[in-house]
């Protein structure tokens, strides 16, 4: 549903006066070169200052393609990537783990954004707000991306209560490897391959079906079906309302 510059202005009228609230739109649309209008430089800043709670989508609520704003906890941080461009030009990204009371998606922060895990403004256990992040389907699930047109507070003043159980198994997962599928190569983002395969365990409980990523799919890929596996720091992923189990360089495969 379009909202309205006037509808957005009632949401801080007790903060802020129209005068006010125009010369802030003026100066975000200077800002980005004329790319947003009244109507989407408003948003932003009454979402900027936490009155646009209706504006804010729930990781399980996520899809691929569109742009959302999210809430959530920082509960993973992996290593810089550095890498080079089609074109030439050199790029970093760093991805995290995203984490509300619904679930977890994967967020990638690239170039200058990076600086804010190096100098350790964003680190695990960090409560931050994307703002018109762009949902795409990634390597590992559902990831949100911070573009040229996203907006990340840190320790945002106005924030729900987050309620965030444990999203990682505490538990190792031990029953017989019963299948594996052939390995897939994948272009990354960076340029690089990568590797991912699906494999099946028979527990006493049910059967689960389990990602393997990159190096670990080498070393699944030595063991023969019908061993018994103890399985342990594994992720979970929550896509389309079901939970994902997956293997990354740092799970632990050990045979039993």
């Amino acid at each position: 549903m379009h909202i309205s510059k006037q509808e957005l202005y009632q949401q801080i009228q007790d903060i802020k006066t129209k005068e006010q609230f125009q010369k802030e739109i003026d100066k975000l649309k200077k800002e980005y070169d004329g790319l947003f209008d009244d109507e989407t430089s408003a948003l932003l800043i009454v979402d900027e200052l936490g009155r646009n709670k209706e504006n804010t989508s729930k990781v399980n609520d996520l899809k691929p393609g569109i742009d959302s704003t999210i809430f959530g906890r920082v509960t993973k941080i992996n290593q810089l990537r550095s890498f080079n461009r089609k074109n030439g030009s050199a790029g970093r990204v760093i991805n995290l783990e995203l984490t509300d009371e619904t679930g977890s998606c994967g967020l990638a922060l690239w170039d200058k954004d990076v600086e804010l895990v190096k100098n350790k403004a964003i680190k695990k256990g960090t409560d931050i707000k994307i703002i018109n992040g762009y949902v795409k389907d990634g390597f590992n699930g559902i990831e949100i991306n911070v573009g040229r047109w996203s907006i990340i507070e840190i320790q945002p003043d106005t924030k729900p209560d987050l309620k965030i159980e444990n999203q990682s198994l505490t538990k190792g997962i031990i029953g017989k490897l019963i299948e594996i599928e052939p390995t897939r190569a994948f272009f990354k983002d960076n340029g690089d391959f990568g590797f991912v395969t699906n494999i099946k365990l028979e527990t006493k409980e049910d059967i689960k079906q389990i990602t393997v990523w990159d190096k670990k799919v080498k070393e699944i890929q030595k063991i023969k079906k019908g061993t018994v596996l103890e399985i342990n720091d594994i992720d979970t992923r929550e896509k389309n309302g079901e939970k994902e189990l997956h293997i990354n360089s740092k799970g632990i495969i050990k045979k039993i």
